[in-house]
This record gives structure tokens, sequence and C-alpha cells, in this order.
């Protein structure tokens, strides 16, 4: 294991390095080749780490590569940490990773920087990597950078359009924000457990008041809501949809977003320190799902109505996170994994096939123009709106179920929030693949068409895993739990009490329930409809004002103080003293220069006058 863990991140990383070298002499299609397979063989690579693993009785296995920081009681090394969690995180980000890249050289294929969206991707999964399979908080801090400026680079790919642009700088800012958290908690950290190692936190806890274990918690919160686009830094990613989509997929569903997740769930020994801690982060994970999905109700944009129900799905793990059920958390990180990435590939291949129509009232009566996408996209429909038997059925309910047994009202707002969800995505599916082919009505070159075989395999392979995605943590059917995998490296928290068989049915039931009510109103109101201001409420669709708040509170009273600054401040005060001073050097110089008159008879004059005092006060002296 210890030879091939390394591999996991060095293949990624050795695509990078080959394209920036040859990549003028490949074609795209060898760009592709080498930028694809290589994340394939990291796939192919952490899955034999994985059988390893389950058969190494510690399952937790350190990698040191080399010395990284050696100063005074600061010692990093590079060092990787194989254990439960990180393999998890490692298998689905390099199998999703995988698939996104072969579907990106159909989708980008006749692009001009073809070459430098690869890199950029196979530098991604890298930095992603690096993240989760850190065994310190430094490393992960490098990866963590590495993800949030690729993001920016991915977001903003068509930087000539001035949208995108402007998404990928606001996407950088409010990930910067978030970072400020994590570096907080590392400095917390330090001072008082003098390790940056997971491990070494881990059984220095006990040096950790409940004071400062709160405060250690909730800096990993902000960034958390920074990287996972939580409230209040959860509005950068709607706008992250400007970047092609199979960067939506990449950064939306498998990878970037689930890293404020990750982190929580790493650092879970520590968060079970603080009770309120994680109620904070049970309540901002509860709120985040419920208004990231109202919000969904009202978007036109086919990209944007998924992106909204990525932060209300993040929320999710978030919430379940606060109520300390781990396992539920990444339970439905990897399920979302599978039906978002095949959502936002499917909604990728309708965009392809419209020739770049992105606008769901545009769109209409596409299953019979799809006959893979449209199938395919059901199923990612049906497993997100938690009907059974599909994945998300499964680990939403799980989340519910946990959140039930710890907190009552926030299992409500969670139930109100899966009917929403049902709601609107069951409105998307019904705009964009039934009822009349409004498409007809916008100039179009040619008839929607199905998109190329390296597009619609991984449609295909995604949605068998959002089909059978719940048999990962449902031991009775074939007796491997999810759950109990990863339990040895979560941190304790106090047990609920257990819930009796016809509880568990009865929840269930109420989720099944949840998710037929949000598909009938759908249906009942979007089966005609195209536009209903019934139900597409302004106040949802300009995203609870929440970008005019923050435009009103923050950006024109810091635009305000900067003009002040510059009038006041730059021109009069700072540009005043430097223009006085040098006035004042000025006249004095000019007063300097009458002595100087540059006649040499003057000058002779001067001086034996000047000699002539001194030899008197001396003569004057010795007498």
């Amino acid at each position: 294991m210890s030879h091939l863990a390394p591999l996991i991140l060095v293949l990624p990383l050795l695509g990078f390095l080959l394209v920036v070298l040859n990549g003028k002499s490949l074609s795209d299609r060898g760009v592709g080749l080498i930028a694809t397979g290589v994340v394939a063989l990291s796939f192919v690579v952490t899955v034999i780490t994985f059988v390893l693993l389950l058969h190494d009785r510690t399952r937790e296995v350190t990698i040191n590569l080399f010395t990284w920081i050696s100063v005074d009681t600061l010692h990093v090394p590079a060092a990787i940490l194989v254990d439960p969690l990180s393999i998890t995180m490692s298998l689905f980000v390099t199998g999703i990773s995988a698939l996104i890249h072969l579907y990106s050289t159909a989708y980008m294929e006749g692009e001009k920087d073809f070459r430098k969206f690869f890199l950029y991707l196979n530098l991604f999964v890298f930095s992603m990597l690096t993240l989760v399979l850190a065994n310190n908080l430094v490393l992960t801090f490098v990866g963590w950078e590495g993800v949030g400026v690729c993001s920016y680079w991915l977001v903003s790919f068509y930087f000539d359009r001035e949208s995108a642009a402007s998404a990928g700088k606001k996407a950088f800012v409010y990930n910067r924000v978030g970072d400020i958290g994590l570096l907080l908690a590392m400095f917390l950290l330090f001072v008082h457990t003098h390790t940056l190692t997971y491990l070494g936190i881990f059984s220095s806890t006990s040096l950790l008041s409940p004071a400062i274990a709160t405060l250690v918690v909730l800096a990993l919160l902000l960034a958390a809501t920074g990287k996972s686009a939580q409230i209040p830094l959860f509005n950068w990613l709607p706008d992250a949809m400007e970047g092609p989509t199979p960067v939506s997929a990449l950064i939306h569903a498998a990878t970037m977003v689930t890293a404020g997740v990750y982190l929580l769930v790493r650092m879970s020994p520590v968060l079970a320190l603080s009770s309120s801690g994680r109620m904070t982060i049970a309540v901002i994970g509860g709120v985040t799902a419920f208004v990231a999905a109202t919000i969904a109700t009202a978007q036109k944009d086919i990209k944007k109505v998924l992106a909204f129900s990525t932060v209300s799905q993040i929320g999710y793990m978030v919430l379940a996170v606060g109520v300390g059920a781990y396992g539920a958390a990444i339970f439905l990180m990897v399920s979302h994994a599978f039906f978002k990435a095949l959502l936002f590939l499917g909604s990728g291949s309708v965009i392809h096939s419209l020739g770049g129509e992105q606008d769901m009232r545009k769109m209409g009566g596409l299953a019979r123009w799809l006959p893979l996408t449209f199938p395919t996209f059901l199923v990612g429909w049906l497993s997100i709106s938690g009907v059974p038997p599909f994945s998300g059925f499964w680990a939403k309910g799980d989340v519910l179920s946990n959140v039930f047994a710890h907190n009552k009202p926030l299992w409500a707002l969670g139930v109100v929030t899966a009917i929403l969800t049902a709601y609107y995505m069951s409105r998307l599916f019904m705009l964009t693949f039934r009822g009349s082919e409004r498409f007809r009505e916008v100039t179009h070159q040619h008839d929607p068409h199905e998109s190329p075989l390296a597009m619609t395999a991984p449609l295909v392979i995604l949605a068998t895993l959002s089909l059978l995605g719940g048999l990962l943590d449902l031991p009775w059917a074939h007796g491997f739990s999810l759950t109990r995998f990863l339990s040895p490296t979560f941190g304790f928290v106090a047990p609920s009490a257990a819930q009796s068989t016809t509880l568990q049915t009865g929840l269930a039931l109420v989720d099944v329930v949840a998710a037929l009510i949000g598909l009938f109103a759908a249906f009942t109101i979007w089966r005609t409809n195209v536009e209903s201001s019934t139900f597409e409420r302004p106040f949802f669709e300009h995203v609870w004002r929440w970008d005019d708040a923050y435009d009103a509170v923050l950006a024109r009273p810091l635009e305000h103080l900067a003009q002040v600054s510059n009038d006041v401040v730059e021109n009069r005060i700072i540009d005043g003293a430097v223009e006085g001073l040098g006035g004042s050097v000025q006249r004095s110089g000019e007063g300097i220069r009458k002595l100087q008159a540059g006649l040499v008879r003057q000058y002779a004059l001067a001086m034996v006058l000047g000699v002539t005092v001194i030899v008197v006060y001396l003569v004057g002296r010795v007498r």
C-alpha cells in the first residue's frame, strides 16, 4: 500500500506535466487521452488501495514522502494519510473526475483553449486529492488553495465574457474570506496542541478548553461556508455556472464544494468537544438547505437550478455533521456525487443539443430527441427527489432520521426542504423534456440531436450508480456498511436513543410522502404552464436579494470609503503632506539660493570678512 498510494496523487500531476511539456506537439485528441487516462489510472490505483486497506488490521496508514517544514517546534511532513475517510473521498473524486474528463473530450471539442482546459482539470484533481489525502492541516491548505485557484481559472474560462470574468473573481474573493477561518483554526490548534498533523491533534484534544474548541469549530465552519457554499458565503456558486458545463459538474458534484464538509468530518474529534459549535453547524446547514431550495424554485436557467440544488444538498450534509451523523453526511456526499454529476452532465447534453441554450422556457419536448439523455436524466431526477429505490432516497433518509433523533425542528425544516427539492427538480424535468417543443420558436440551425458516445457513456454509468448507490450503506442487503467502515475516523458524539423499526419505517414513509407531494405539485402546475408568476416569485429568483444586501451593506459603503480615502486621505492628507514638505524644501532652497550669486568677487569678500571675524575673535580671547 505504501508504494501504491502516492500514485493516486502523482498520476494527475504527471498528466498535467505531460500536457504542459508536450501539449503543442499533441493533437486535441492526444491531450484528452492523456488527461483522461491518468485520472482513470488514479481511480484504478485508488480501488486497489481500498481493497488493501480492507485487509489492513489498523486501517490507518501514514506514508511520509519527505520532510517539508521544520522550523523550531513546527514540523510539517509532506505525508499522506490513508484511512477509510480519505480513501472513500479519493474513490469518488477520481471516479467521477475520470467520467467528467471523458465527457469533456467531446463537449469541449473545437474549443481554442482545449489544451488549457485539460491542464486545469488535471491540476484541479491533483489539488483535490492533496486536500483529502494530506495527513496535516498545512498540506490540506495547499490542496485547499489549489482547488480554489483552479476553480477561478475554470469558472472564468471564457474570460473574454464580462460575466465569466466577474464570476471567477467573485468565487475567488468569497473563498478567500472562508480561508481566513481555516488559517485561524490552524493557528489556534498549533498554539494549544503544538502540532498540525491530524493524528497529533486528535491525540491532544484534552489540551483544548471548551472555549478554544468552540472557537476552532466556528473557524472551521467559516472555512466550510466559503468552500462548500453555505450561508453567508453561498452566493458565489450559482455565478460559477459561467464556466463550461463539465466544470459545473466537477466543482458542484464530486470535488470542490464537498471540501468544506470533508474538513468538518475530518476534524470530528474536535467538533465533539463543542456542543454549541455543532449546533451552530446544524442550524447553518438546515437554513442553507431550505433557503437554497426556495431560490431554486424560481430559476429559469437550467444550470442555475442545479447550482442552487447543490447548495441545498450540501446544506443537508452540513446539517448531518452538526448532529454528529458523520457517516450519513459522507453517504449523502457520495450519492450526491453520482446523481448531481449525472444531472449536470445531462444538462450539458441538453445545452449541447440546443446549440448553447440554457433557458428552460425555450426547451420542452426533448424526450423524443434525446433517447439516452432523457432516461438517464430521469434517473437523476428521481434520485435527488428522494424516490425509492434510488440512492438519494436512502442517503437523504439517513440524514433526516439522524436529525430527527437530535433536533425535531431542524428535521421538520429538512422535510419541507425535501418537498421543495422534489418540486423544483420536477419543474426542471417538465420544462425541459415534456410539453410542447418550444425550442421551435427559437432560431436553430438544426433539430436537437443526441450527444456523442463520449458524452452519453458517462451518463449511463452515473445513472447506474445513482440507481444502485444506496447499496453502499445497506448492510442488510449485502453486509457492507459505509458508515461502519468510516466510523473509526469519527470523533465521539453522545449516541441518541435507538429508533424502533416502527419509527424508522414511519420516517421513511414521511420521506416518500414528501417526495410525492413535491412531484404532484410540480406536475399539476407545470404540466401545461411555461411561466407562472404565482410560483416564480421575484424575491426567490433574485436570491432573497442576498447580493443586493451585500451591495448595500458592504460594497457601497466600502466604495464610498474608498472614494473618501482617495479624495481626502490620499489627495489632501498624504499628497498634501508630501507636497507641503516638497514646497518647504523648495522655498528654503530659493532663500539659500540668494546667497549663491555666482560672483567670485562676492565669495572672496565673504571669505575675507569671515576670516577677519575669526581672527578678531581669537585675538580677543588671547587678551
